[in-house]
């Protein structure tokens, strides 16, 4: 790709993003701007060694590719002091709930625009980001910002935007769902007889165990649940207030149905 890339907006995420670009080497100090308002914020961007900028007015115009990573609420005057850009750089968004209609009715139909949607574990590069782009996206830069994307955890692709409500609701949200999972079976191990620091530990670890043998077997996770699954021993009992008539899996999808209804709403 041609050009720098401009970060606009660098806070817990932005921020996150910017240490994954650089730290895995793909892009170097000098190819990366960032423009931050916020003065805190912009020295802890400079100490990485990147040039800041406190406005779009002292960004010149040679920019591959444009992050857009502020808030919903902001997005559009945001992104309309980048104009200019539109002919020539790729521009990416996290503003989540924002669609890629209302940038293309701020930058102009004929720009190339990604959206993405990440997810909190991104800051330590162990997120879920799944990116939908606009016709307007080469395959080059496409490539180049899924490249930058990976820093940060793994990137999907969807083909229809309108699942976005979707992906927000299962990834987007999902984080706050594990963390509540952990909080009840921390609470149910004190209530079990466990020291506290104890049943916090047993239940973080195990989440995070399970999670990753889940991700590295090759095996489903309905195999590896049956694997630890003894006919009528300890797992079979809990799992039989879990999983009996579909208990679990109903609460579930109620709730990321609710969650994706909350992230159409906001999209409106």
């Amino acid at each position: 790709m041609n050009g720098k890339v401009i970060l606009v907006g660098c806070g817990n995420m932005g921020y996150a993003m910017l240490k994954g670009w650089l730290s895995s080497g793909k892009l170097a100090t000098g190819d990366t701007v960032v423009v931050e308002p916020n003065a805190d914020l912009r020295a802890r961007a400079a100490s990485l060694g990147v040039t800041v900028a406190a406005s779009a007015d002292e960004v010149d115009g040679d920019a591959g590719v444009v992050f857009l990573a502020v808030k919903p609420q902001v997005i559009r005057d945001v992104a309309a002091q980048y104009k200019p850009l539109a002919g020539t750089a790729t521009f990416v968004s996290i503003a989540a709930g924002t669609g890629v209609a209302t940038l293309e009715e701020v930058l102009g139909g004929q720009a190339a625009i990604m959206r993405c949607m990440p997810n909190t574990p991104a800051a330590i590069g162990k997120g879920m980001m799944v990116v939908f782009s606009n016709r307007n996206v080469t395959a080059e830069a496409g490539k180049f910002v899924g490249e930058l994307l990976a820093t940060s955890g793994a990137v999907a692709t969807i083909e229809n935007e309108q699942l976005m409500d979707a992906v927000t609701a299962v990834s987007g949200s999902g984080p706050a769902y594990v963390f509540h999972f952990i909080e009840c079976l921390t609470a149910a191990g004190e209530k079990a007889g466990l020291p506290t620091d104890t049943a916090k530990l047993l239940a973080m670890q195990t989440v995070y165990g399970a999670a990753n043998l889940a991700k590295e077997s090759a095996e489903e996770p309905g195999v590896l649940r049956e694997q630890v699954t003894s006919p009528n021993g300890t797992t079979a009992a809990a799992l039989s207030v879990l999983m009996g008539g579909d208990r679990l899996l109903d609460l579930v999808s109620e709730a990321v149905e609710a969650a994706r209804k909350r992230s159409i709403e906001l999209g409106k």
